[in-house]
């Protein structure tokens, strides 16, 4: 999508301190981190807007998300950590692009 963020960080239309990249996936340090590990990480392409679009058919690459995510934990030097997805903007969602917060480095609190 042209006026997607995502995309445009995807496409290295804008810059980003990537921390980790294959042919499908992106992860890239937040530029507003809310804990001293913050990192986004995302589907190169715009496969779907949020977690309400996951089918069978696209879900695969949401568990590539999660291997990733636990690549770049252990490359982080992440013991614990809390890994968000904002679904819809009463939730927080503010880029309809899925995305996945991979937060550590401070004790989190218990919802």
């Amino acid at each position: 999508m042209s006026d997607c963020i995502m995309c445009k960080i995807a496409a290295g239309e804008i810059p980003s301190q990537r921390v980790y990249e294959d042919e499908e996936l992106l992860a890239f340090r937040d530029i507003t981190p809310q804990a001293p590990t913050h990192i986004l990480v995302i589907p190169k392409e715009h496969l779907m807007s949020g977690a309400a679009d996951i089918t069978d058919e696209n879900a695969a690459v949401i568990g590539r998300i999660f291997t990733a995510i636990a690549k770049i934990a252990r490359k982080e030097g992440l013991e614990s950590y809390r890994i968000i997805n904002n679904c819809g903007a009463d939730a927080g969602q503010t880029i309809n692009h899925i995305h996945f917060h991979l937060l550590g480095g401070r004790i989190f609190g218990a919802f």
